[in-house]
């Protein structure tokens, strides 16, 4: 089983969007039973709380399940996390920074950014800032896709 974590600052805007998104990605290609896929935070300011709702607006239009939405809460990233997850997912370069303070080593090389996996590397937009999550949702399909093809050949 493959197992992914997606981080961003507080839980409640990219990661889950990445979260959500690329468990329909691999449900929809009849993957799901082959991978585990969360979210976390680097930050401890949105434990506990839902997804934002912007994203949940989101994902909503795409066709993602309300009731999936509605049971995700805010969690922090803990360093155990690596020994869990095969893949640790950062949105931008600050996220990165931040699992690395969690962390402290990637002996295995296992955290990367979402857009690494596509031929634009760099941050996924946040809408916490923008207020866009059409640009963070298209940011954020483009890598979940790039990075399953490169998991699935």
């Amino acid at each position: 089983m493959i197992k992914i974590l997606f981080i961003c600052h507080g839980n409640i805007c990219r990661s889950p969007m990445a979260e959500f998104i690329l468990r329909d990605m691999v449900k929809t290609r009849n993957l799901a039973a082959e991978f585990h896929i969360e979210s976390a935070a680097t930050s401890t300011e949105e434990i506990g709380n839902p997804v934002h709702h912007g994203t949940r607006r989101k994902l909503l239009e795409h066709g993602i399940s309300r009731e999936e939405i509605s049971q995700k809460h805010a969690r922090q990233m803990r360093k155990e996390d690596y020994n869990k997850f095969n893949y640790i997912i950062g949105m931008d370069e600050m996220n990165l920074r931040n699992i690395m303070r969690i962390l402290r080593s990637d002996p295995e090389n296992k955290v990367h950014l979402l857009l690494d996996y596509t031929d634009r590397p760099g941050a996924i937009a946040d809408p916490w800032y923008t207020g866009n999550f059409e640009a963070t949702y298209r940011d954020v399909c483009e890598g979940c896709e790039g990075f399953l093809n490169s998991l699935v050949k």
